[in-house]
This record gives C-alpha cells, structure tokens and sequence, in this order.
C-alpha cells in the first residue's frame, strides 16, 4: 500500500497554489509516497471575488472533511488574513468536528506553507496559530526546521518561508514565488513524505 500524502490549500490568486504543485512534487519523489492536490471549498460568491479580481479556480478536486480519513500525512496551506489563515481553510477546519469527535486524525503528521502580502505580514505567525487546529485533532506537527539548509539563511534576496515551513510573498499581487521559495516547497514536501512514511511504517 502506497503512503498517502494530501496536499491541502485555499489560494485566491495562485501565490499558495504554486507553493502546494512544488510541495506535491516534492512528495511524490519520495518512492512508495502518493501525494495528491486538494483545494478547500470557496465561501465567497462569485461577485465577490470577480469585484476582487480573483483568477478562475484550478482542476484539483474540493476535498471534504472525511477525505481526510483516507491520508496518512498532509501538508495544509492557505494565505494570511491579519496573520492567521485564510476564513475559507479556517472555515474547512471547523467543519470536521466529527473528525475530532473520534479522534480520526490523531497521530496523522502535517506541515504547513502559507503565503503574507509582505515581509512583516504573518510568515511565523499564520503557522503558528494555525498549530492550534492539529494539535486539537491529535495531530503531529511537522516543521522544516532548517533541513533546508543554506537556504534558510538567504540574505541577499528577499525569501518567504521559516522553520515552520516554506512560505513566499504576494507582495500587491504581481510578485510571484521564486525559484528559492519553490526550491523550498519541494524540500519540504519531499521531507514530510518521508517522515509520514517512516511513521506509516512502524506502525505497519
């Protein structure tokens, strides 16, 4: 049986999808690791997001709370909102109650990528009170740490992403993932395929 590997994310303007198909690709060179994209529901109307020139939804398929069940590992991301996640994932994550009724995720490890308009816009603080979400399903954090190496301690380029996990900047919306920031999305999508698999098998 292959390891399962959901890649979960909202992006309203591509800035987290991005992150969420290097991650994907990450996971998926771990051999014996399937890894699959899921996008959140939408709670926004269409107007609304035609008013906020918002581009088209992508293919990958709208998860719901019980394809969770199905994965033995996640990596989530989403946006910032005033340094938290995005209404629409946090809105996603409210609907699994009966998840956490049972306890269905407890043991699961997850990371989390996130994207903040600017360099003091969230990058730790969007995946630190996102923490509180997986910890109260009994979920296993999973940071990067610095395992991405010299990477992590880029100077000379502006870089998204921390120890928490690979993050970029949309900056007004023009401004889109670097090579770096992708080159660190696929690290981490790569490093938590590996974990959740040697997890997956200690308890095989």
């Amino acid at each position: 049986m292959a390891t399962k590997v959901y890649i979960v994310y909202y992006s309203m303007y591509g800035h987290v999808e991005k992150l969420a198909e290097e991650i994907r690709k990450g996971a998926a060179s771990v051999e014996g690791v399937e890894a699959k994209l899921w996008q959140v529901p939408e709670t926004l109307p269409e107007e609304a997001l035609s008013k906020m020139s918002a581009p088209p939804k992508s293919e990958s398929p709208i998860i719901t709370p019980n394809d969770l069940t199905e994965a033995d590992g996640f990596v989530f991301g989403f946006p910032t909102r005033f340094g938290m996640m995005a209404a629409q994932f946090k809105a996603f994550l409210d609907a699994t109650g009966g998840l956490w009724r049972t306890q269905s995720l407890a043991g699961k490890p997850a990371g989390i990528f996130y994207s903040t308009g600017s360099q003091g816009g969230g990058q730790e603080t969007t995946a630190l009170t996102a923490i509180t979400q997986l910890v109260h399903h009994g979920m296993i954090f999973v940071p990067i740490g610095y395992t991405f190496g010299a990477g992590m301690f880029e100077m000379e380029k502006v870089k998204g992403g921390s120890p928490y996990g690979a993050g970029t900047f949309a900056g007004d919306g023009s401004r889109q993932p670097t090579e770096l920031e992708l080159a660190q999305a696929f690290h981490q999508g790569k490093y938590i395929a590996t974990i959740t698999k040697k997890l997956k098998g200690s308890t095989a």
